[in-house]
């Protein structure tokens, strides 16, 4: 057994190459083998969202506060809000974030295959995020 107290895990800032504007992640859990999710606390400022992405072997999003917006390539922009629960199908396309007006937290749950957990992709445009 092994217990990660809060506040022993760095937070750090969201790369610019896979987030546009203000994104805090707090990192949960690493994958350890055997085992393979990994886990983290995203927040996002109101507007900042993810650059598009994939994950081999899919996501799931748990929005703990907040508004946000989620969109699978060719699909509508859906709003999330607490207690959603987003289930990312292995290999889809797609980006989330926060609304224009409000902040939103969710925790990202990804596993890992082939040392990758995620294929970051284009940035999200303005267009693109306003729908």
């Amino acid at each position: 057994m092994e217990i990660k107290r809060n506040g022993t895990q760095l937070p750090f800032s969201g790369p610019s190459g896979w987030f546009t504007g203000t994104v805090r992640v707090d990192p949960l859990f690493d994958a350890v083998e055997p085992a393979r999710a990994s886990g983290g606390s995203v927040t996002f400022e109101p507007g900042a969202r993810t650059a598009w992405h994939k994950h081999p072997l899919g996501q799931i999003l748990i929005v703990t506060s907040g508004a946000g917006r989620v969109q699978r390539d060719g699909g509508p922009i859906e709003t999330i809000q607490p207690g959603d629960v987003v289930r990312i199908a292995p290999g889809e396309k797609h980006w989330h974030g926060a609304r224009p007006e409000t902040s939103m937290t969710h925790i990202a749950i990804q596993e890992t295959l082939d040392d990758s957990a995620v294929e970051w992709l284009e940035q999200v445009t303005d267009d693109q995020y306003e729908g």
